[in-house]
This record gives C-alpha cells, sequence and structure tokens, in this order.
C-alpha cells in the first residue's frame, strides 16, 4: 500500500511541476460570458439583477448588475451550459434558453418587458432542491425542504441518501460507520449517543444545508473514515434588518413544539446574526429483546426475553449570535457564540422473563428507572479573513473554545418475582451520580497562494486542538437502605489529548485536466487516568494521510475523475474510559482503554455525465476496525457491551444519482447504491468471516402545484446488511409534506407526516460464540408536523449598489 501512494504521489509531482509545453499552451479554463439588458423605456436597467444559472439543476452560479447603458458581464465562467434569468421590480422575468459556453460568449441584446404593477414581491429564481448531488458531496439543502420542518438535525440526516442510524444512535454514511460530525466546519467531539443527543437538541429551522462529503481532501481534519458530515447554520448577508420567525407543532405518539427565530441586520460594514429555538419534545422507544446463552457444546444453558419502554423528556435552548466587521474590502473579522440547554429526563421500565435449558420459565424482573440530565454546551469562535491580493492569495485564521458539561442522576429500582409473580428477592437499589466536563480548544491558520509562472494553486495550513474530559461517576448500593458506594460501578476517569496538524495541497488545472495532490500529518498525544484505582495509559504517534485527485473532461457530455485518502477514526474518550455503566442487572457497558485507532485507505472513482448524471465506484480498506460488541459476561446470563478492535473491514460499493425534471413542475433526485461489506477478524472467542451485498434506494421529490403550492415526497429503502456480529433486517420509510405560501409570499404553512407507514423499525440477530440475540427496536417515527413561518424585513434598494460592501459577496453568491 505504501509503495502504491509513493507511486501515485510521485506521478502528481510530476504532472504538475515538470508538465510539457503542450499543456502549457492550452487555452484558459475560463472565459467571458456577456450581453446587453434593452427597455422601450426610460428605465433604470442598473437596477436589474441579472442571474447566472447552471442549466441541469438551476444551482446559482453569479449574479451581476450591469451598467447604467444594460452592460452585463460574466467573467471567469468554465465551460458548461448555462441560463441566465433576470429579476426586477419594474421588469417582467427574462429566461433563456440553455447557452453553450465553451468560449468568451456574447448573448447579445435582451429586451425586457415592463412589469404591469412594480408593486408585486420579485420571484424567486434560483430555486434549490432538498438534495443536490456534486462531484465531491451531497448537499441538503434544508431551508428550502418541506419535509425537514418541526425536525431535529438527527432527523433531517435520516432522511439523507446513504445515510442510517442504528438502534444505538451510530451514524453510518453509505453503510459504513466512523463519520465524523462538524458544525460550521468545527469538528463535534462525540459519537453515539452523545452526538444523538446533541443533534436532536438542535433544530432544522437553524440550518441552512448540509454537505455529505465523501472522499475530503487533505485540508480537512483526518478523522472520521466513512466521511464528513458538515452542517451549515444559516447566516444571512442581505442589506438591512431581516429574519423568519417559525411556530410548528408535530403530534405522533407524543408532541413535538418548536418556536425559532432567526435574525440578521447589515448595516455597512457590520453584518450582526442571532438565532434561537425552542425545543420540547417527548419521544418514545419500544425494545423487545429475545437473549439465549449457550454451553461449549453450543446447546442453550438459559434465556432472557425483554419487554423495554422507554420515554424521553427533552426540553432545549439553543441559541446562536455573532457579528461580522469589514475593515476593509479585503479583511473581515468575525465572533460567533453559540448556547445548547439542555433538560432531559428518560422514564424506562425493562420487564424480563428468565427460562432454564429446558425453555421453562423459572422467574421473571422489573426495572424501573428515572434519569434526570442537565447538558450545558457552550462554544465561542473567533474568526479572521485577508483577501491578500486579486489573485487569490487569502490568508485565514480561527480560534474556538468549548465546553460541554452534564450532569445525570440516575435511579434504578429492580424488583425480583417466581413463577406466581411473588417477591423471590429483596429489590435492587442503585442510585447513580454521573458528572462529565469536556473542554476543547483549538487553533488553525490556512493560506493559499497562486504561483502563476506554473498555474499551479496552493493551499497550506495548521491547527492544534487540546481536548480534556473529566469524567466523574458514583454510583451507590441503596437496597438495604443504606447508602453504600459501590467501587465496582465508580470512577474517576480524566482523558487528555493533543493534536497537531498541518497540511499542504497542490492543484494545478489545465482545459481538459485537473490534477491534485495533498498531505496532511498529524501527531497525537493522549493521556488516560483512571483515578479510583491508578490505572493509566499513554500514546504518542504521528502518522501521515495523503490524499489525491485526478479529474480529466473528455467534452461537454463526460467527465470521470479518481481520488484516494488515508484516513483515521481515534476512539472517543468515552469508548476508552474503563468504568462500568448499569443498564439493567443482566446488562452492562463499558470502556475498552486498549482500544487502538483504525485506519482506512479509500478509492473512488467518479463519473459524470451531461453534468447531473454521477456514477460512483469505490473501496475501502480499514485495519483496526472499532466495533461496539455485546458478549457475555464472567457473570451468568450477563452481557456486557464494549468497543473491540476488529483485524479488517473490506468495503466496495457502487451508485448511480438520476435527477429528473419534468417541466416545471416536477423535481426528482434519486440514489441508488449498492455495497458489499467484508468483516475479517476474531473477537470474544469468535472467528468473524461475513459479508453481504446491500442495496440502498432513496428519491426525493419535488411537485410544484401552482407558484405559491408545493409537495415533496421522500422515500427511502435499504435492504438487509451486515454490522460485524449484527445481522439487520430490511428498512423502508416515506415522508411527504406540503407547502403553501401566504401574505404575498412573506409567509408559509406547512404540513408533513414522517414515515406514514409506520416502517422504519429496525429487527436484527446476533450470534457469537456463547451468546445469541434478536431484538425488534420502534420509535415514535410517525409524526404529523404543522408549520407557520414568516419572513421580516428586505434588501435595501438603490442606485449605488455596487460601491457598497456588499458587491463582492454578492457576485461570488453560489460561485
Amino acid at each position: 500500500m505504501r509503495k502504491l501512494y509513493a507511486r501515485f504521489f510521485l506521478l502528481l509531482f510530476f504532472v504538475i511541476f515538470h508538465a510539457n509545453s503542450t499543456f502549457s499552451q492550452e487555452k484558459p479554463t475560463t472565459f467571458e460570458l456577456k450581453g446587453k439588458l434593452s427597455s422601450g423605456q426610460d428605465a433604470h436597467l442598473d437596477e436589474v439583477i441579472v442571474h447566472l444559472l447552471q442549466a441541469s439543476d438551476k444551482k446559482l452560479v453569479k449574479m451581476e448588475y450591469p451598467d447604467k447603458q444594460g452592460n452585463f458581464t460574466f467573467d471567469k465562467i468554465p465551460p458548461g451550459t448555462y441560463i441566465l434569468v433576470t429579476q426586477s421590480m419594474g421588469f417582467v422575468k427574462y429566461q433563456s434558453d440553455a447557452i453553450i459556453h465553451n468560449k468568451n460568449t456574447n448573448v447579445g441584446t435582451i429586451t425586457l418587458q415592463a412589469s404591469s404593477t412594480t408593486l408585486k414581491e420579485a420571484a424567486v429564481v434560483a430555486t434549490k432542491p432538498f438534495i443536490q448531488q456534486q462531484y465531491d458531496k451531497t448537499v441538503l439543502n434544508v431551508a428550502s425542504s418541506i419535509s425537514a420542518v418541526g425536525s431535529t438535525a438527527l432527523e433531517v440526516l435520516e432522511k439523507a441518501p446513504g445515510i442510517t442510524i442504528d438502534q444505538n444512535d451510530n451514524i453510518a454514511m453509505r453503510g459504513r460507520q466512523g463519520v465524523l460530525v462538524m458544525i460550521d466546519g468545527k469538528l463535534v467531539p462525540m459519537n453515539g449517543q452523545e452526538l444523538a443527543n446533541l443533534l436532536r437538541s438542535m433544530s432544522a429551522n437553524q440550518i441552512e444545508k448540509i454537505d455529505l462529503i465523501t472522499n475530503p481532501s487533505s485540508r480537512y481534519d483526518a478523522a472520521g473514515n466513512a466521511g464528513i458530515i458538515d452542517i451549515r447554520l444559516r447566516k444571512g448577508q442581505q442589506k438591512g434588518t431581516n429574519g423568519n420567525v417559525t411556530l410548528s407543532y408535530g403530534q405522533g405518539v407524543y408532541y413535538k413544539f418548536n418556536p425559532s427565530i432567526n435574525i440578521n441586520s447589515k448595516i455597512r460594514k457590520v453584518n450582526l446574526f442571532a438565532s434561537y429555538s425552542y425545543s420540547d419534545r417527548l419521544e418514545r422507544t419500544k425494545l423487545q429483546i429475545l437473549r439465549d446463552f449457550y454451553n461449549e457444546a453450543n446447546k442453550i444453558t438459559g434465556s432472557n426475553n425483554y419487554d423495554n419502554y422507554f420515554k424521553y423528556y427533552n426540553k432545549n435552548h439553543n441559541a446562536r449570535i455573532g457579528a461580522d466587521y469589514n475593515i476593509n474590502s479585503n479583511i473581515v473579522i468575525g465572533v460567533v457564540a453559540n448556547g445548547i440547554f439542555n433538560d432531559g429526563k428518560v422514564r424506562s421500565n425493562s420487564a424480563a422473563k428468565t427460562f432454564n435449558a429446558a425453555s421453562q420459565q423459572t422467574g421473571s424482573f422489573v426495572t424501573g428507572g428515572s434519569n434526570n440530565t442537565n447538558r450545558d454546551n457552550g462554544s465561542i469562535n473567533l474568526n479572521y479573513r485577508h483577501k491578500l491580493d486579486s489573485s487569490g492569495k487569502e490568508l485565514s485564521a480561527d480560534f474556538d473554545y468549548a465546553r460541554y458539561a452534564s450532569d445525570e442522576l440516575q435511579n434504578y429500582t429492580t424488583d425480583f418475582f417466581d413463577l406466581f409473580h411473588h417477591p423471590s428477592q429483596k429489590p435492587y437499589v442503585l442510585v447513580g451520580n454521573l458528572n462529565g466536563d469536556l473542554r476543547i480548544k483549538s487553533f488553525k491558520i490556512d493560506y493559499a497562494q497562486p504561483i502563476k509562472p506554473i498555474d499551479v494553486q496552493i493551499e497550506a495550513g495548521v491547527k492544534s486542538s487540546w481536548v480534556t474530559a473529566d469524567n466523574d461517576v458514583k454510583f451507590y448500593d441503596r437496597s438495604d437502605g443504606k447508602n453504600e458506594l459501590d467501587l465496582g460501578k465508580s470512577n474517576h476517569f480524566i482523558y487528555e489529548e493533543n493534536i497537531n496538524a498541518a497540511y499542504l495541497n497542490a492543484t494545478k488545472k489545465w482545459r481538459k485536466l485537473t490534477v491534485q495532490a495533498g498531505l496532511r500529518v498529524e501527531n497525537t498525544i493522549a493521556k488516560g487516568n483512571q483515578l479510583t484505582n491508578n490505572d493509566q495509559f499513554d500514546r504518542n504517534y504521528t502518522q501521515l494521510f495523503p490524499s489525491g485527485f485526478i479529474g480529466y473532461e473528455f467534452n461537454q457530455r463526460h467527465d470521470l475523475g479518481f481520488s484516494l485518502s488515508r484516513r483515521i477514526d481515534r476512539p472517543s474518550y468515552r469508548q476508552l474510559n474503563p468504568f462500568t455503566m448499569f443498564l439493567d442487572p443482566f446488562t452492562y457497558s463499558t470502556g475498552n482503554p486498549y482500544l487502538n485507532p483504525e485506519i482506512t485507505n479509500s478509492f473512488e472513482l467518479v463519473h459524470t455525465f451531461q453534468q447531473k448524471y454521477i456514477t460512483k465506484i469505490g473501496f475501502s480498506k480499514t485495519t483496526d476496525n472499532i466495533l461496539t460488541v455485546l458478549s457475555p459476561d464472567v457473570k451468568p446470563n450477563t452481557i456486557i457491551q464494549t468497543g473491540r478492535n476488529l483485524a479488517e473491514f473490506l468495503y466496495y460499493n457502487a451508485s448511480v444519482d438520476v435527477p429528473i425534471t419534468i417541466g416545471h413542475w416536477l423535481t426528482s433526485n434519486n440514489t441508488a447504491l449498492v455495497f458489499y461489506s467484508k468483516y475479517n477478524g476474531n473477537l470474544v472467542n469468535t472467528d468473524l468471516n461475513v459479508g453481504r451485498t446491500t442495496f440502498n434506494f432513496s428519491s426525493n421529490n419535488s411537485i410544484t402545484i401552482d407558484p405559491k403550492t408545493s409537495l415533496e415526497i421522500i422515500g427511502s429503502y435499504t435492504s438487509r446488511s451486515y454490522y460485524g456480529f449484527l445481522d439487520v433486517g430490511s428498512i423502508w420509510f416515506v415522508n411527504i409534506g406540503a407547502q403553501r405560501q401566504i401574505l404575498h409570499k412573506k409567509a408559509s404553512i406547512k404540513i408533513n407526516c414522517s414515515d406514514i407507514f409506520f416502517t422504519n423499525k429496525t429487527n436484527a440477530i446476533t450470534r457469537l460464540t456463547g451468546y445469541g440475540e434478536h431484538f425488534f427496536q420502534q420509535r415514535d417515527t410517525r409524526v404529523i408536523t404543522v408549520s407557520f413561518n414568516y419572513k421580516f424585513g428586505g434588501q435595501s434598494n438603490g442606485s449605488k449598489r455596487k460601491t457598497g460592501s456588499a458587491d463582492d459577496e454578492k457576485k461570488r453568491a453560489g460561485g
């Protein structure tokens, strides 16, 4: 593998820096597109906005204002097929036919017709579908989605193509776990249920879009071997003061209430933005489990049959405030502060029947749980952007500080019964006090530099982060009416981690060929200290993470790209923490301080047809793959859940994205994915050598009834799949929503029904030496939500727009 990387990067280096004169004499990769507006009356043509859109998906490429004579020019536009659309209060909207742009293009004179009234609101011309497939990523335009109304960030992700969330809240992308989640480009240092709880506290109303990046470049952190999910929050750029208010109410088995407000004010050099969302939700989960225990002869020695019911009460306050200040046209400084405050309660009831080797019931037990959790998450970001010159030279810097604090009180009471439901032993009463404090500091600098003599774009940067996690867990046994500290479950664990990174990325473009090569180096220093028994571990390792891309455009219909990368997925501090967590008297979970980080080498081939149909074929190999495994404990009929390293995980995938547009009334984005996952290794005295081909299909359809009314239908199906020892059954669901604009398009009413057939349920089995399990899980997924959204404010008008500080941002919009 190292030889393959060495040869690949040697080839890239040769191509970039020793290209022959044939390539150096190729034509430029971008061209000019210009035209002229005309009108039969003396009107202000310089107040018309000209939009340049991609013909395939109507994505906005650039915006321009003409001069007073109506002349407009779009500079540096790459070859492609485009359309022109005008927007004005005084003229009827104009939309051109498809324009083939492969040289300097002059579209000639466009004659505009005067509008019958200048009081109507200008139409929105650059519509964004919920799903947009791009070369290197999938974009979820959450702000424009009907089905996202009243949802949480986690629920929006669950609707995304190729994204699945299992019964333990682990997020997988295209069948692979180990996804890195970021918010506004900042790493969220959580996984599993902790990450899920954070995403549940975030309203979809605060999100502008979500980027699903399958093969990131060296500019990104090396973590996330399955890819990156980058959640981008709303932040306006319009002049003046504007925003929106949303009020939504959902009803499934229980209620979901979510009001929110987003506001932005841009005056001269200052842009202020803020948002607030409150969420009051009641959820439920049913979980049925049948467990069988086996001896060495593979005969059943006993069984437990569980019927679990959980109710989750969550009240969240999510606030964000920030400001950008334009020192001049080239320098911007900014600050952003976020706060998420969660008050959660979990009420659980676990009723279980016990059976002997002859499948005869021997008794039962019931565990009632009452957990109260407070989580306070706060962060602040300081940022600096400096455009050093007009050639593309740019310097940026970010400093981040975040704190995640949690305080959880747990109360469990277990009653034991005989066959006649009489108490068979004294109740077991366990009370826990779990305190956690996670602090993160990070600093990074990025620099971009074009090298004109050889026409190469260089990107470089450094980053350092410091993480400190302090978890103090105390459990008390109150079975005898006393308050005895349970030393077997109590623990105090401190984890410290420092990662220092640097990267270099080079990109060379010719008329048809694009080559990119990158290298990232990361040094990890980690220390864990279990204060209860003075058990410590230290790690210090440095690793290289190369990445590369070669793309070739054969013609306007076909282009092909090949990429590779090496990535790492480090175990979280909770996965490393060796203390034991109580679930019921026969079920525990614990961390594993001996977990190694998993390393993944990935390759992907991408073909694009007519700039809209995208086909991907990929392969990856992961060593020391981290799996969450359920296995028998030393105590009879008891299960312990922990993370373990598997020797090897192989993953093959192929996908095709097919967008369909019928007239102006239907836009359909369809993704078909097939992947084969293969697990090899030995865990808990069991050889694991399994593989399966899994198929996933998702379809997102937007239907326009009239200019003010639209429908949205989303469907997804995933066939049977493997996750380690876990054999997961097929899952499918359908969501449907409708939207109606009112009050001159300043407001809208949306109604959405998620999982209308109530089929989004998990059915799985697992089997290893000494243990087997079959479980069935259903959540509160069928929910009807009604939402009202009102937009206030607007963009100030004036004839001197081109001299304002916002001109450059407007021209670059969507580019």
